[in-house]
């Protein structure tokens, strides 16, 4: 049974940094996509950062610069450095298993929960 854990979720002021963790059980983690996405209550779950096995990463264009996807195949966990946070960037964030390196939902098949951010200015 695949499960994963997000973590690291919190408030902050605007121009602060956070890292989400998010940690993988059940699959084998580097032979998968792994993904970043964030929601608002009522509207369509947005793709933040994606990574493949071998490292290569997308990025949506609001996040581009800011946000740094990366891996530790050892500890099966994702992780989602921001920095230089904005209050737009407030929403729950997940991570997702997929089977492309896309930033569309359809192409995701596991979710975690959510892990909630919130940018104040």
């Amino acid at each position: 049974q695949v499960q994963l854990v997000e973590s690291g979720g919190d408030s902050v002021q605007s121009g602060g940094s956070l890292r989400l963790s998010c940690v993988a059980s059940g699959l084998t983690f580097s032979r998968n996509y792994m993904g970043w996405f964030r929601q608002v209550p009522g509207k369509e779950r947005e793709g933040v950062a994606a990574i493949d096995s071998d490292g290569t990463t997308i990025y949506a264009d609001s996040v581009k610069g800011r946000f740094t996807i990366s891996q530790d195949n050892a500890k099966n966990t994702v992780y989602l450095q921001m920095n230089s946070l904005k209050p737009e960037d407030t929403r729950m964030y997940y991570c997702a298993v997929g089977r492309a390196l896309l930033l569309r939902p359809i192409f995701y098949n596991y979710w975690g929960q959510g892990t909630q951010v919130t940018v104040s200015s």
